[in-house]
């Protein structure tokens, strides 16, 4: 049986962390549930999302980036309108990302907790929200040591479909390992 090109794209998203030299001792783990919304409709989101060492970007190291890996889950809307379209409403999305973080600033500095993350992701479904099996996955937030906060927005970037994204607030609980 061939590879479909979702199959493929979720399986290198699953094996990209293994070609990257992650130290053990140095993952940061969350928990991260919160309100994902489709065109104003609703629906709960859960993920769980590994951050490890960073690495300095240039001579000053006041910009780090970190690997950045995750698993989440979308649950399904049943709107009315959707019910007999191509990209259906009713059924729930599950997603592997990987991709960076980073991070600005002194370690003492008021600001160096906020970050931006950028991610490649497959899902599993299409819907009209994730009308494609790639994804892009942006999220901008807050991570003390054991709490985050988050808005992320995950998208195809108008490369298929209705294209209307996925828009969270996620509050995430963590720990070091």
């Amino acid at each position: 049986m061939p590879f479909s090109s979702p199959r493929l794209l979720r399986g290198v998203l699953a094996l990209l962390p293994a070609g990257i030299a992650l130290p053990a001792t140095a993952a940061h783990f969350e928990v991260q549930g919160g309100r994902s919304y489709m065109d104003s409709h609703g629906a709960n989101a859960a993920f769980v999302e590994a951050t490890f060492a960073p690495h300095a970007i240039g001579q000053s190291g006041r910009l780090e980036w970190s690997p950045d890996v995750s698993a989440g889950w979308i649950d399904r809307r049943d709107l009315p309108r959707y019910r007999n379209a191509d990209y259906p409403t009713d059924r729930s999305v599950a997603l592997l990302a990987a991709g960076a973080r980073f991070h600005y600033g002194a370690p003492d500095a008021w600001y160096r907790p906020l970050f931006f993350s950028f991610q490649l992701a497959g899902t599993n479904r299409t819907t009209q929200g994730l009308s494609s099996h790639y994804q892009f996955v942006s999220t901008l937030g807050w991570q003390g040591k054991h709490l985050s906060l988050q808005i992320r927005h995950i998208s195809n970037g108008g490369f298929n479909g209705p294209n209307h994204g996925e828009t969270m607030a996620l509050v995430g609980v963590g720990f070091d390992f």
